[in-house]
């Protein structure tokens, strides 16, 4: 009894979400072109790290090697870009990876990954509107925090020093004009975005005109050597022994260059908002995959043309951690130049914050919607047909969150959010590749009804054949040229232990042991991972046509998955545990309210009641709803195309 219990329980929290992709039926603005899918995710992803990020990491890092740094890491991010993009062109709905992972893996894994995305939003939302406070108060002179610490000063344990008001004003507003409507929130996120590339050409411009090569051939020796400074400038301090590395392109070797990728690869992450818009955009499976790889590719050739710039204008070893390019610019004698720097930063952070804002109402809705959220959060504006209720929540949640807290400390929480959202959508694309067509429910109707003239004998090859037995043969080298139950469950098992495998290696990898018995396990985990993959690889994959399909499968979703995995291993153990904390609270939600008010636990009762009961192969992607008798004819036909 207690076991029927706890196997009914478990097919609960695998239920997939029934989807309907065969309309554009929605109940927000579809509205967006696919040049504002572009700038907003150029603007969330190209946001104030680029005016800093380059000068912290070219100076502790990498060097002029920098440029190879984010290379690597405009690579990493592209593989879990595509992954996204076949996503988008699969499921072209509102949700990202939440939608994404709900069916594929099942209500649990949904709602967990929504979960982290709603933590990484609200955590960006505040840290960035603080960031926007701080650089309008430097910019004016610091009169706001003068103000704020003489009269607000707050000397309580885990807050900030002060409230800071200007970062709610600064959040109320935005969230009113995403209220106001998703069109002419993109207007201004257009704005500002164009402002913030028309100021980094300028400086990539200035590079080139101002800039020397020799800045990236510099003989440490020379420089420790020598008895004044012999360039263009003498207010900048002489450097210490061990400041400058090998000297040359790549001063600190390829250690420093992995290490400083690992950091940049931060730098690209944003633009998943993007997939937040399916049902806003015109023409979602081509608008979406454009969008995102357009994006990456742009925000790529600014952070490789400012981190170039910036080491040719300067020395990498004199080079500001917190206001690189002002620096620079006053090296170089152009000192006029920092004003439009200061306008592009106060416009990165503005299109920064949009970025983060902009989809967590929508992430909010969409698991409201499907009842694993409170239901008050589904209330669409009739006038503007945006998510209103979400909207201001998450932004009255996010204004509060910026007015007590400093959030430094915080920040690497929304790293694991996103890098955890990037896994499942990587293993969720795996998952999917290799499924059979769901053409168990045709094959039903054929069975109970008169069969149709195209369910002749002569194409009996769209009934479902018999199952494979497991055998080795038939893992390594399956007879069925198409997807079957057993790869499917091959691919489903594998990609599980793969993830699993990952996080061990990375948990010992990021701690950097080298005794022997780390070398041994780091070693057999690795060759694991290489057989599963080959296993893998040799499943059968669907064939079925996509706007978009990520090439190079199994390898790219694969390695997205490791890296991610890999780089959420590098953070500390405190946030870690900020993070169990935050997983229990969802947990306790879902469980508390989801798990009972879930839609689609609803829909598999009234297909139950029906006579039809919901199994996994009804939920799928092609098989949005359970059917009426009246309506066999259609979806038979529809199976038959």
């Amino acid at each position: 009894m207690i076991l029927a219990k706890l196997q009914s329980i478990g097919k609960q929290l695998l239920r997939v979400k029934v989807v309907d992709c065969s309309t554009d039926e929605t109940r927000l603005a579809r509205c967006l072109s696919i040049f504002d899918l572009v700038a907003l995710g150029v603007g969330s992803t190209l946001g104030a790290g680029v005016y800093v990020l380059a000068g912290a990491v070219a100076r502790e890092n990498a060097g002029p090697c920098i440029v190879v740094s984010f290379l690597i890491a405009a690579l990493a991010s592209v593989l879990a870009g595509l992954c996204y993009a076949e996503f988008g062109a699969r499921v072209p709905r509102t949700g990202s990876a939440y939608l994404y992972s709900y069916v594929t893996v099942g209500e649990l894994g949904g709602y967990i990954s929504g979960w982290n995305l709603i933590l990484s939003y609200v955590i960006g939302t505040s840290s960035v509107a603080r960031a926007w406070s701080a650089t309008f108060d430097e910019l004016t002179g610091k009169h706001i925090e003068k103000f704020c610490n003489q009269y607000m000063k707050m000397n309580i344990p885990w807050l900030a020093e002060y409230p800071d008001m200007f970062a709610v004003f600064i959040i109320l507003s935005l969230t009113a004009l995403l209220g106001f409507g998703v069109k002419e929130s993109a207007m201004v996120n257009k704005i500002f975005t164009c402002i913030n590339v028309l100021v980094l050409l300028f400086v990539i411009i200035s590079g080139l005109v101002k800039g020397d090569l020799k800045n990236w051939k510099l003989d440490p020796a020379k420089i420790l050597n020598a008895t004044g400074n012999a360039t263009h400038n003498t207010t900048f301090p002489h450097p210490k022994n061990g400041s400058l590395g090998a000297g040359g392109f790549m001063p600190f070797g390829w250690t420093g260059v992995l290490s400083g990728a690992a950091t940049c690869f931060y730098a690209f992450v944003g633009f998943d908002c993007i997939a937040t818009t399916g049902e806003e955009v015109k023409n979602p499976q081509r608008a979406i995959p454009i969008g995102i790889v357009a994006s990456l590719l742009i925000c790529f050739v600014a952070y490789f043309g400012v981190s170039a710039a910036l080491t040719v204008m300067m020395p990498y070893y004199l080079l500001d951690k917190n206001s690189p390019l002002p620096v620079a610019f006053q090296y170089v004698g152009w000192e006029g130049a920092t004003y439009a720097v200061a306008i592009g930063s106060l416009c990165a952070l503005s299109t920064s914050l949009l970025g983060s804002m902009f989809p967590m109402p929508r992430v909010i809705w969409a698991m409201a919607e499907d009842g694993l959220l409170f239901k008050c959060l589904a209330k669409i504006s009739t006038r503007t047909k945006t998510p209103l209720s979400a909207t201001v929540t998450s932004g009255i949640v996010a204004a509060m969150m910026a007015f007590l807290f400093e959030l430094k400390d915080l920040v690497d929480l929304m790293s694991i959010g996103t890098l955890m959202a990037y896994t499942l959508v990587a293993a969720c694309v795996l998952i999917l590749r290799y499924q059979p067509e769901q053409l168990s429910t045709a094959y039903e109707m054929a069975n109970t009804q008169d069969e149709p003239e195209s369910y002749s004998e002569g194409n009996s090859d769209v009934f479902p054949q018999p199952e494979d037995t497991v055998s080795i043969k038939n893992l390594l080298s399956p007879s069925n040229p198409e997807p079957s139950p057993l790869s499917g469950r091959t691919v489903n098992i594998c990609t599980s232990i793969l993830v699993v495998l990952m996080c061990v290696f990375s948990a010992v990898a990021a701690q950097q042991i080298l005794a022997p018995w780390a070398v041994i396990l780091m070693s057999v985990t690795m060759a694991a991972i290489v057989l599963l993959t080959f296993v893998i690889f040799r499943q059968p994959q669907s064939k079925a046509k996509l706007a978009f399909k990520v090439p190079l499968l199994p390898f790219i979703p694969i390695i997205s998955m490791f890296v991610n995995i890999y780089l959420m291993m590098q953070l500390n153990k405190g946030t870690w545990l900020l993070f169990t904390i935050w997983m229990l609270i969802g947990i306790f939600i879902y469980f508390l309210y989801g798990f009972w008010n879930s839609a689609e636990a609803t829909r598999s009762d009234a297909c139950s009641i029906k006579g039809e009961p919901m199994t996994r192969e009804k939920e799928s992607l092609n098989t949005p709803n359970c059917t009426r008798d009246g309506e066999a004819d259609e979806e038979m036909s529809a199976y038959t195309r």
